[in-house]
């Protein structure tokens, strides 16, 4: 299965938070599984952190090293998500969310995600 990790699901991962159901942490785990991360997440985790409003477990500097440990590869933003960005219904208005939304449906991943709001979208999603 192909895999897109939520920024709230990968910052789980990476702290070791209970919040993660054991489900969605095996997943992830599971080498038959290919994981991915957008670089929007990246993006969003950079903003957070230099304002004080994420607190991460570990530098993070050292998340590349992480990604390449837990077999976890960043998605890049194409010009193919950004087309389906275009024609999102604004169900949500959060721009790392919609642009996580758009790469899923566009490469046809599953994304691992609590939020209710990814719901109203025609994404594949898996949480509990």
């Amino acid at each position: 299965m192909e895999l897109l990790l939520d920024t709230h699901a990968f910052i789980w991962f990476i702290n070791g938070d209970d919040s993660l159901p054991c489900k969605v942490k095996n997943e992830i785990k599971d080498v038959r599984n290919k994981c991915f991360l957008s670089i929007a997440s990246l993006w969003e985790i950079a903003i957070k952190t230099s304002l004080g409003k994420l607190e991460l477990k570990s530098d993070f500097n050292k998340l590349a090293d992480f990604l390449s440990a837990n077999e976890i590869d960043i998605l890049p933003i194409t010009f193919e998500h950004l087309q389906k960005l275009l024609n999102l219904k604004y169900h949500h208005r959060d721009p790392f969310d919609r642009i996580i939304i758009s790469q899923g449906i566009t490469d046809k991943l599953t994304v691992l995600t609590k939020d209710e709001n990814f719901k109203k979208y025609r994404v594949k999603i898996m949480w509990e």
